[in-house]
C-alpha cells in the first residue's frame, strides 16, 4: 500500500461511508480509498461515529467501511448517521454502494470456505439471501453505486479512482441516473431533468416490454421533433455548469433524468447524455434505478423458486 498524499484541498473535507453485501469488495474499496489519501478506518460501529467526528480536527478526506457484522448496524441508521453528518457537520457525507451478484459472492466465499456473518450455522447462500434484503434500502439510498460482479480487485480500485481521484487532483467523475417518478427523485443528486413531454414507447405493444437501451425504442423517441432540441440544449447546460463545480471542488457530480416508469424514455435520455458528456473528455457512469430494482426482483423470484 502506497502512503498517503499530501495535497492542498480546495473544497471541504468529505467523508465517504462504504457499505455492501459481505465479499462485495468493502476492504479492497477501504484500502483503495487510502491510497487516494483519504484516512480510512473498516469496520466501525455506527455509535463511534458521532465520538469519531467530535475528536482531533480532520485534516484528510474520511472513508469509513460499514458492515452487518457490527451489533448497532442498521440499514435506518446508516441512512440517519450520513443525514446526520451532512446537517451537523461541515463535512459533505456520501454512501458508496457495493453490490454484487448472489451467485458470485457464492462462489467467493465457496472458495475461501468462510461462514457468512448473517448464516453462521446454514448456507452462504441463505446468509446472502438475508444480507440483501436488510441492505435492500442502503442500495436505493447509495450516493454511488458500483457492481463488482465482474470487477478484479484492480478494476474496484480503478473505479473509485474515476469517482473520487479528483481528491488527489485527477478530475470530477459524472453520474448520470434513470428514475421513475412514481417512486420519487433520488436523493443526493446534483441536477433533475424531466423526460416525461417526449413521446411515451409504453403505448407502443411492440415496444412496451423493452427498456431505452434497445435501439427500436431509440429510434422511437429520436423521433420525437422536440428530443433533438432538448438534448441539444440539455447537454449544453451541463456542460456549461460541470467546470464550474469541479472548480468548487466537487469530486462527483450526479444528472437525474425522470419519467413515469423510468423505462423507456429516461433512460434513453441518459445513455445518450452520458455518451454526450464522455465524448467532451468527462469520466462518466451510468445507472438505471428501475431496471436494476425489476433485475433484482426477478433474481430474487427466481432463487425462491430455486429453493
Amino acid at each position: 500500500m502506497t502512503e498517503p498524499t499530501t495535497k492542498s484541498l480546495t473544497g471541504p473535507l468529505k467523508a465517504v461511508l462504504v457499505t455492501g453485501p459481505s465479499g462485495a469488495g468493502r476492504s479492497t474499496a477501504i484500502h483503495a480509498l487510502e491510497d487516494l489519501g483519504f484516512e480510512a478506518i473498516d469496520n466501525l460501529p455506527l455509535s463511534l461515529v458521532p465520538r469519531l467526528l467530535s475528536g482531533p480536527e480532520m485534516t484528510r478526506h474520511l472513508a469509513l467501511g460499514m458492515d452487518v457484522r457490527n451489533r448497532d448496524f442498521s440499514a435506518q441508521g446508516l441512512i440517519d448517521t450520513v443525514d446526520a453528518i451532512n446537517l451537523k457537520t461541515a463535512l459533505e457525507c456520501s454512501l458508496i454502494y457495493l453490490d454484487c451478484d448472489p451467485e458470485i459472492l457464492l462462489r467467493r466465499y465457496s472458495e475461501t470456505r468462510r461462514r457468512h456473518p448473517l448464516a453462521p450455522d446454514d448456507t452462504p447462500q441463505q446468509g446472502i439471501s438475508r444480507e440483501n434484503n436488510l441492505l435492500t434500502a442502503l442500495k436505493d439510498r447509495a450516493d454511488v453505486l458500483i457492481d463488482t460482479t465482474e470487477m478484479s480487485p484492480h478494476d474496484l480500485r480503478a473505479e473509485l479512482a474515476a469517482w473520487f481521484g479528483a481528491e488527489a487532483g485527477q478530475g470530477m467523475a459524472v453520474s448520470v441516473q434513470s428514475f421513475s417518478y412514481k417512486r420519487g427523485i433520488p436523493r443526493g443528486v446534483d441536477m433533475v431533468l424531466d423526460c416525461r413531454f417526449l413521446r411515451n414507447p409504453h403505448w407502443q405493444e411492440e415496444l412496451r416490454v423493452m427498456d431505452g437501451r434497445n435501439a427500436k425504442v431509440a429510434e422511437y423517441i429520436s423521433a420525437d421533433p422536440r428530443f433533438a432540441d432538448f438534448i441539444a440544449r440539455s447537454s449544453e447546460l451541463v456542460e456549461s455548469l460541470l467546470p464550474a463545480y469541479r472548480d468548487e471542488g466537487k469530486s462527483y457530480f450526479t444528472l437525474a433524468l425522470g419519467c413515469t416508469g423510468g423505462q423507456h424514455r429516461s433512460v434513453f435520455v441518459a445513455e445518450t447524455m452520458a455518451n454526450t458528456l464522455a465524448k467532451k473528455g468527462w469520466q462518466v457512469s451510468s445507472r438505471h434505478r428501475e431496471l436494476e430494482r425489476r433485475a433484482e426482483a426477478a433474481q430474487l423470484s427466481q432463487q425462491d423458486k430455486d429453493t
